[in-house]
């Protein structure tokens, strides 16, 4: 009988429920301790074998990762937005710890990256300057929508600067609704100020890693979207595969079929399957998303493939009557989310679908640049030019 242990562990603010089963999946142990470091480490300097741990992603999951990963022999931080089982039944944390050690016996667990502790302070400060932006985006909505209620037009980014800002304000009538709007001008004025020094920050961190001088060189992907990556994705080595890296990254297409074959004169061929963009929201990263989906837009408004397609999308939605004829900012936002979500734009069938969406396609193949599993060092990110199909 072997001596390796399975550990579920329903982690709480102020509780941790754990249940312990041995090889043949029997109960052995089950308890229920404090949330603090030294009742953990005193739990599991108890036990004796080979420790095989699993608790669900969550808020305390990088402070308890940390904490047990030096004393045991596994650990996987699983993705509770897979776990469908975990949700069938009577619930429970006593109950939820043993179905834990049951999926970590089972190995059906998805786990969670929580890795690279050397990108550590650059994942914060990225996510900290991705949270101010979309603070700073949520302020600036708010203040327009203030004039749109009162039926002032506001259009364009006058209506945030500081020198305008007395003219603006002025022509607010009702007191109650200029402090109103002088109280989000100053959250407007505080978030510019922490998003810069976070911005400094951010960028200082992002030099001190070799890999990214060389996201740097990818054109359209400037100092800051290079510091975002490499905090978001830390490396590639974290994905079995390519096709996995573009499936976060928002770039692949997901495929679905009833029946893989039919019968055509007496042979069985293979159905080639249809792609569906619209699949990916479920499975990729919004943040990184949007990072590619900004520096297509870069791209697109510079001489080159991705301006002559998006001009040529801006011109059929024309014709139409639902698209714009010159290729602005706004619009290439618009041709971006035209592309993603109507699928009156891409080409019924399926023939010329590959693992990549439309416009990843172009992105990538304008850009050059792939991600590839170097044979000698693992530590290292090494591009690779793409040839364009």
């Amino acid at each position: 009988m072997t001596s390796t242990k399975y550990i579920g562990m329903d982690v709480h603010k102020e509780s941790i429920s754990i249940a312990v089963r041995n090889a043949a999946g029997k109960i052995v142990m089950e308890c229920v301790i404090e949330t603090k470091a030294s009742m953990v480490l005193q739990f599991f300097d108890g036990l004796r074998g080979d420790l095989h741990v699993t608790f669900e992603e969550g808020t305390s999951a990088a402070w308890l990762y940390d904490l047990l990963k030096p004393h045991v022999r596994k650990l996987v931080v699983c993705d509770p937005r897979k776990n469908t089982s975990m949700r069938e039944g009577n619930q429970s944390d006593k109950i939820d710890a043993r179905r834990l050690a049951e999926l970590l016996r089972l190995n059906h667990l998805h786990a969670v990256y929580h890795g690279e502790h050397g990108l550590r302070s650059l994942k914060e400060l990225v996510r900290s300057y991705l949270t101010i932006t979309k603070d700073l985006g949520r302020v600036m909505s708010r203040v327009k929508a203030i004039y749109r209620s009162w039926a002032i037009p506001c259009s364009g980014k006058q209506v945030y600067a500081l020198r305008h800002r007395a003219e603006w304000l002025g022509k607010i009538t009702e007191p109650g609704v200029r402090r109103r709007a002088e109280f989000y001008y100053q959250q407007l004025d505080a978030l510019r100020t922490v998003r810069q020094q976070v911005r400094r920050e951010l960028l200082a961190e992002g030099k001190k890693h070799p890999a990214w001088k060389r996201l740097c060189r990818i054109p359209a992907i400037g100092p800051i979207r290079s510091a975002v990556l490499l905090g978001i994705l830390q490396t590639p080595h974290r994905f079995r595969s390519k096709r996995q890296l573009w499936t976060y990254s928002g770039f692949g297409i997901v495929t679905q079929s009833s029946a893989d074959h039919r019968r055509v004169d007496g042979q069985l061929e293979r159905v080639k399957k249809q792609g569906s963009i619209r699949g990916l929201n479920r499975n990729c990263n919004h943040d990184l998303k949007n990072l590619f989906k900004g520096a297509a837009v870069v791209a697109a408004s510079k001489p080159g493939p991705l301006q002559e397609f998006y001009s040529a999308l801006l011109s059929r939605g024309h014709a139409t009557g639902d698209g714009a004829t010159d290729l602005g900012q706004k619009d290439c936002h618009h041709c971006i989310n035209r592309v993603e979500e109507r699928s009156v734009l891409r080409s019924p069938t399926s023939e010329t679908t590959n693992s990549l969406s439309v416009w990843g396609s172009l992105a990538l193949h304008h850009w050059g640049f792939l991600w590839r599993w170097p044979a000698g060092s693992r530590d290292t990110l090494v591009r690779e030019r793409v040839s364009a199909e």
